[in-house]
Protein backbone atom coordinates (compact mmCIF):
# COMPACT_ATOMS: atom_id res chain seq x y z
CA UNK A 1 0.00 0.00 0.00
CA UNK A 2 1.59 3.34 -1.02
CA UNK A 3 2.40 5.83 1.74
CA UNK A 4 0.02 8.74 2.13
CA UNK A 5 1.16 12.15 0.94
CA UNK A 6 1.52 14.95 3.48
CA UNK A 7 -1.73 16.51 2.28
CA UNK A 8 -3.57 13.18 2.54
CA UNK A 9 -2.26 12.65 6.06
CA UNK A 10 -3.26 16.20 6.94
CA UNK A 11 -6.78 15.53 5.64
CA UNK A 12 -7.02 12.34 7.72
CA UNK A 13 -5.75 14.13 10.81
CA UNK A 14 -8.22 16.99 10.32
CA UNK A 15 -11.10 14.52 9.90
CA UNK A 16 -10.07 12.75 13.12
CA UNK A 17 -9.79 16.12 14.86
CA UNK A 18 -13.33 17.06 13.83
CA UNK A 19 -14.60 13.65 14.95
CA UNK A 20 -12.98 14.25 18.34
CA UNK A 21 -14.69 17.62 18.73
CA UNK A 22 -18.06 16.26 17.57
CA UNK A 23 -18.02 13.30 19.97
CA UNK A 24 -16.92 15.65 22.75
CA UNK A 25 -19.94 17.85 21.96
CA UNK A 26 -22.28 14.86 21.95
CA UNK A 27 -21.04 13.61 25.31
CA UNK A 28 -21.22 17.10 26.84
CA UNK A 29 -24.79 17.52 25.57
CA UNK A 30 -25.69 14.25 27.29
CA UNK A 31 -23.97 15.26 30.55
CA UNK A 32 -25.49 18.75 30.65
CA UNK A 33 -29.00 17.32 30.56
CA UNK A 34 -28.77 16.91 34.36
CA UNK A 35 -25.48 18.61 35.34
CA UNK A 36 -24.84 22.36 35.74
CA UNK A 37 -23.01 23.82 32.73
CA UNK A 38 -20.00 25.29 34.51
CA UNK A 39 -19.51 22.23 36.71
CA UNK A 40 -19.43 20.03 33.61
CA UNK A 41 -17.03 22.39 31.79
CA UNK A 42 -14.74 22.59 34.83
CA UNK A 43 -14.58 18.84 35.35
CA UNK A 44 -14.02 18.12 31.67
CA UNK A 45 -11.44 20.90 31.50
CA UNK A 46 -9.52 19.64 34.51
CA UNK A 47 -9.17 16.20 32.94
CA UNK A 48 -8.34 17.56 29.48
CA UNK A 49 -5.74 19.93 30.93
CA UNK A 50 -4.11 17.09 32.86
CA UNK A 51 -3.89 15.06 29.65
CA UNK A 52 -2.37 18.01 27.80
CA UNK A 53 0.19 18.49 30.60
CA UNK A 54 1.22 14.86 30.17
CA UNK A 55 1.55 15.26 26.39
CA UNK A 56 3.50 18.53 26.74
CA UNK A 57 5.85 16.94 29.27
CA UNK A 58 6.47 13.93 27.01
CA UNK A 59 7.43 16.32 24.20
CA UNK A 60 9.71 18.42 26.39
CA UNK A 61 7.55 21.45 25.62
CA UNK A 62 7.99 23.00 29.08
CA UNK A 63 11.61 23.78 28.22
CA UNK A 64 10.30 26.30 25.67
CA UNK A 65 8.88 29.73 26.41
CA UNK A 66 6.47 32.15 24.82
CA UNK A 67 8.00 35.32 23.42
CA UNK A 68 6.79 38.54 25.06
CA UNK A 69 5.25 39.50 21.71
CA UNK A 70 3.08 36.35 21.87
CA UNK A 71 1.31 37.33 25.09
CA UNK A 72 -1.40 39.56 23.55
CA UNK A 73 -2.21 36.81 21.04
CA UNK A 74 -2.34 34.26 23.87
CA UNK A 75 -4.72 36.49 25.84
CA UNK A 76 -6.97 37.08 22.80
CA UNK A 77 -7.01 33.39 21.94
CA UNK A 78 -7.85 32.41 25.51
CA UNK A 79 -10.67 34.96 25.78
CA UNK A 80 -12.03 33.80 22.44
CA UNK A 81 -11.92 30.14 23.48
CA UNK A 82 -13.60 30.85 26.83
CA UNK A 83 -16.43 32.82 25.21
CA UNK A 84 -16.84 30.26 22.43
CA UNK A 85 -17.01 27.36 24.90
CA UNK A 86 -19.65 28.97 27.09
CA UNK A 87 -21.79 30.23 24.20
CA UNK A 88 -21.59 27.06 22.10
CA UNK A 89 -22.29 24.69 24.99
CA UNK A 90 -25.24 26.87 26.03
CA UNK A 91 -26.58 26.63 22.47
CA UNK A 92 -25.85 22.90 22.44
CA UNK A 93 -27.89 22.36 25.60
CA UNK A 94 -30.99 23.92 24.02
CA UNK A 95 -30.58 23.01 20.33
CA UNK A 96 -30.02 19.93 18.18
CA UNK A 97 -26.29 19.29 17.85
CA UNK A 98 -26.38 19.45 14.03
CA UNK A 99 -28.09 22.88 14.04
CA UNK A 100 -25.60 24.42 16.46
CA UNK A 101 -22.66 22.86 14.61
CA UNK A 102 -23.95 24.09 11.24
CA UNK A 103 -24.03 27.70 12.48
CA UNK A 104 -20.45 27.34 13.73
CA UNK A 105 -19.31 26.43 10.20
CA UNK A 106 -19.60 30.11 9.26
CA UNK A 107 -16.31 30.72 11.11
CA UNK A 108 -13.98 30.60 8.06
CA UNK A 109 -16.18 33.25 6.45
CA UNK A 110 -16.18 35.51 9.50
CA UNK A 111 -12.41 35.09 9.92
CA UNK A 112 -11.93 36.29 6.33
CA UNK A 113 -14.34 39.16 7.03
CA UNK A 114 -12.50 40.12 10.25
CA UNK A 115 -9.13 39.97 8.50
CA UNK A 116 -10.44 42.37 5.85
CA UNK A 117 -12.08 44.81 8.27
CA UNK A 118 -9.57 44.85 11.14
CA UNK A 119 -6.30 43.73 9.55
CA UNK A 120 -6.66 45.35 6.15
CA UNK A 121 -6.32 42.02 4.32
CA UNK A 122 -7.28 42.35 0.64
CA UNK A 123 -10.56 40.62 -0.19
CA UNK A 124 -11.91 40.71 -3.73
CA UNK A 125 -15.51 40.79 -4.85
CA UNK A 126 -15.70 37.01 -5.26
CA UNK A 127 -14.86 36.35 -1.61
CA UNK A 128 -17.11 39.20 -0.46
CA UNK A 129 -19.92 37.54 -2.42
CA UNK A 130 -19.11 34.16 -0.85
CA UNK A 131 -19.15 35.73 2.63
CA UNK A 132 -22.56 37.34 2.04
CA UNK A 133 -24.01 34.14 0.56
CA UNK A 134 -22.62 32.09 3.49
CA UNK A 135 -24.08 34.48 6.06
CA UNK A 136 -27.38 34.16 4.19
CA UNK A 137 -27.09 30.41 4.79
CA UNK A 138 -26.71 31.09 8.51
CA UNK A 139 -29.89 33.17 8.37
CA UNK A 140 -31.72 30.17 6.88
CA UNK A 141 -30.65 28.10 9.88
CA UNK A 142 -31.41 30.76 12.50
CA UNK A 143 -34.54 32.17 10.77
CA UNK A 144 -34.85 35.39 12.81
CA UNK A 145 -38.46 36.51 13.00
CA UNK A 146 -39.74 33.31 11.38
CA UNK A 147 -42.00 30.65 12.82
CA UNK A 148 -39.04 28.31 13.29
CA UNK A 149 -36.89 30.90 15.08
CA UNK A 150 -35.13 29.63 18.22
CA UNK A 151 -33.58 32.40 20.30
CA UNK A 152 -31.02 29.92 21.59
CA UNK A 153 -29.48 29.93 18.12
CA UNK A 154 -28.13 33.36 18.99
CA UNK A 155 -25.78 31.65 21.45
CA UNK A 156 -24.30 29.73 18.53
CA UNK A 157 -24.00 32.96 16.53
CA UNK A 158 -22.17 34.54 19.49
CA UNK A 159 -19.89 31.48 19.57
CA UNK A 160 -18.96 32.21 15.93
CA UNK A 161 -17.87 35.70 17.00
CA UNK A 162 -15.69 34.35 19.80
CA UNK A 163 -14.16 31.65 17.58
CA UNK A 164 -13.34 34.40 15.08
CA UNK A 165 -11.53 36.31 17.85
CA UNK A 166 -9.66 33.11 18.73
CA UNK A 167 -8.60 32.35 15.17
CA UNK A 168 -7.61 35.92 14.29
CA UNK A 169 -5.55 36.11 17.50
CA UNK A 170 -3.80 32.88 16.54
CA UNK A 171 -2.47 34.56 13.39
CA UNK A 172 -0.35 36.87 15.56
CA UNK A 173 1.71 34.09 17.19
CA UNK A 174 5.37 33.99 16.25
CA UNK A 175 6.62 30.97 14.31
CA UNK A 176 8.36 29.63 17.42
CA UNK A 177 5.26 29.60 19.64
CA UNK A 178 4.83 25.98 20.88
CA UNK A 179 1.43 24.72 19.69
CA UNK A 180 0.96 22.24 22.54
CA UNK A 181 1.52 25.00 25.10
CA UNK A 182 -0.97 27.23 23.29
CA UNK A 183 -3.56 24.45 23.60
CA UNK A 184 -2.58 23.84 27.23
CA UNK A 185 -2.87 27.49 28.27
CA UNK A 186 -6.22 27.79 26.51
CA UNK A 187 -7.57 24.64 28.17
CA UNK A 188 -6.29 25.80 31.56
CA UNK A 189 -7.90 29.22 31.17
CA UNK A 190 -11.29 27.71 30.35
CA UNK A 191 -10.99 25.36 33.35
CA UNK A 192 -10.12 28.14 35.79
CA UNK A 193 -12.94 30.42 34.61
CA UNK A 194 -15.47 27.55 34.67
CA UNK A 195 -14.32 26.60 38.18
CA UNK A 196 -14.81 30.15 39.45
CA UNK A 197 -18.28 30.38 37.91
CA UNK A 198 -19.24 26.89 39.13
CA UNK A 199 -18.22 27.75 42.70
CA UNK A 200 -21.07 30.27 42.96
CA UNK A 201 -23.74 27.59 42.52
CA UNK A 202 -24.69 24.17 43.82
CA UNK A 203 -22.73 21.12 42.63
CA UNK A 204 -24.36 17.88 41.59
CA UNK A 205 -23.09 14.52 42.78
CA UNK A 206 -22.28 12.53 39.65
CA UNK A 207 -23.16 8.92 39.04
CA UNK A 208 -20.84 6.55 37.20
CA UNK A 209 -22.52 7.16 33.84
CA UNK A 210 -21.93 10.91 33.94
CA UNK A 211 -18.34 10.42 35.12
CA UNK A 212 -17.67 8.13 32.18
CA UNK A 213 -19.21 10.62 29.76
CA UNK A 214 -17.04 13.42 31.14
CA UNK A 215 -13.90 11.28 30.92
CA UNK A 216 -14.83 10.43 27.33
CA UNK A 217 -15.50 14.10 26.52
CA UNK A 218 -12.11 15.12 27.92
CA UNK A 219 -10.38 12.40 25.91
CA UNK A 220 -12.15 13.34 22.67
CA UNK A 221 -11.41 17.03 23.31
CA UNK A 222 -7.68 16.28 23.55
CA UNK A 223 -7.94 14.17 20.37
CA UNK A 224 -9.50 17.18 18.66
CA UNK A 225 -6.77 19.53 19.89
CA UNK A 226 -3.82 17.30 19.03
CA UNK A 227 -4.96 16.05 15.63
CA UNK A 228 -5.93 19.61 14.73
CA UNK A 229 -2.37 20.76 15.46
CA UNK A 230 -0.91 17.77 13.60
CA UNK A 231 -3.08 18.42 10.54
CA UNK A 232 -1.73 21.96 10.21
CA UNK A 233 1.87 20.75 10.48
CA UNK A 234 1.92 18.04 7.82
CA UNK A 235 -0.28 19.40 5.04
CA UNK A 236 -0.96 22.61 3.17
CA UNK A 237 -3.48 24.70 5.11
CA UNK A 238 -5.54 25.45 1.99
CA UNK A 239 -5.85 21.73 1.22
CA UNK A 240 -6.46 20.51 4.76
CA UNK A 241 -8.79 23.26 6.04
CA UNK A 242 -11.90 22.25 4.02
CA UNK A 243 -11.91 18.95 5.91
CA UNK A 244 -13.03 20.95 8.95
CA UNK A 245 -16.50 20.65 7.51
CA UNK A 246 -16.54 16.91 8.17
CA UNK A 247 -17.56 17.89 11.72
CA UNK A 248 -21.03 18.55 10.31
CA UNK A 249 -21.29 14.96 9.08
CA UNK A 250 -20.35 13.64 12.53
CA UNK A 251 -22.83 16.04 14.17
CA UNK A 252 -25.65 14.92 11.86
CA UNK A 253 -24.93 11.25 12.65
CA UNK A 254 -24.70 11.83 16.41
CA UNK A 255 -27.85 13.96 16.40
CA UNK A 256 -29.82 11.39 14.45
CA UNK A 257 -28.68 8.16 16.13
CA UNK A 258 -28.05 9.36 19.70
CA UNK A 259 -30.54 12.20 20.26
CA UNK A 260 -33.12 11.44 17.56
CA UNK A 261 -32.78 14.94 16.06
CA UNK A 262 -33.27 15.27 12.31
CA UNK A 263 -32.72 18.77 10.85
CA UNK A 264 -35.47 20.15 8.63
CA UNK A 265 -34.86 20.98 4.98
CA UNK A 266 -34.24 24.69 5.62
CA UNK A 267 -31.50 23.88 8.12
CA UNK A 268 -29.90 21.40 5.72
CA UNK A 269 -30.12 23.92 2.88
CA UNK A 270 -28.57 26.64 5.04
CA UNK A 271 -25.80 24.27 6.16
CA UNK A 272 -25.04 23.34 2.53
CA UNK A 273 -24.84 27.04 1.58
CA UNK A 274 -22.52 27.81 4.51
CA UNK A 275 -20.23 24.87 3.72
CA UNK A 276 -20.19 25.63 -0.01
CA UNK A 277 -19.34 29.29 0.62
CA UNK A 278 -16.62 28.36 3.09
CA UNK A 279 -15.02 25.81 0.76
CA UNK A 280 -15.08 28.35 -2.10
CA UNK A 281 -13.49 31.01 0.11
CA UNK A 282 -10.70 28.64 1.15
CA UNK A 283 -10.17 27.56 -2.48
CA UNK A 284 -10.06 31.18 -3.64
CA UNK A 285 -7.54 32.11 -0.94
CA UNK A 286 -5.37 29.20 -2.10
CA UNK A 287 -5.52 30.38 -5.71
CA UNK A 288 -4.58 33.93 -4.74
CA UNK A 289 -1.69 32.75 -2.56
CA UNK A 290 -0.40 30.52 -5.37
CA UNK A 291 -0.62 33.38 -7.88
CA UNK A 292 1.27 35.67 -5.48
CA UNK A 293 4.09 33.12 -5.19
CA UNK A 294 4.40 32.86 -8.98
CA UNK A 295 4.30 36.62 -9.65
CA UNK A 296 7.70 38.26 -10.25
CA UNK A 297 8.71 40.75 -7.56
CA UNK A 298 7.82 44.33 -8.38
CA UNK A 299 10.75 46.75 -8.69
CA UNK A 300 11.24 49.37 -6.02
CA UNK A 301 9.13 52.43 -6.56
CA UNK A 302 6.68 50.59 -8.83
Amino acid sequence: MPALTDNARGAVFMTLSMAGFAFNDGLMKAVMADTPLFQAVFMRGAMATALLVAVAASQGAFARRFAISDRPALLGRSLGEIGATVCFLTALFHMPIADATAILQATPLTVTLAAAVFLGAPVGWRRWTAILVGLGGVMLIVRPGGAGFDANALWAVAAVGFVTLRDVSTRFFSAGAPSILVALVTSGAITVVAGLLASSGAWEALDLGRWLRLVGAAGFLVVGYLFGVMSMRVGEIAVVSPFRYTVLIWALLIGAFVFGDLPDWLTLTGAAIVVGSGVYTLWRERRIAAAARLSPPRPRGA
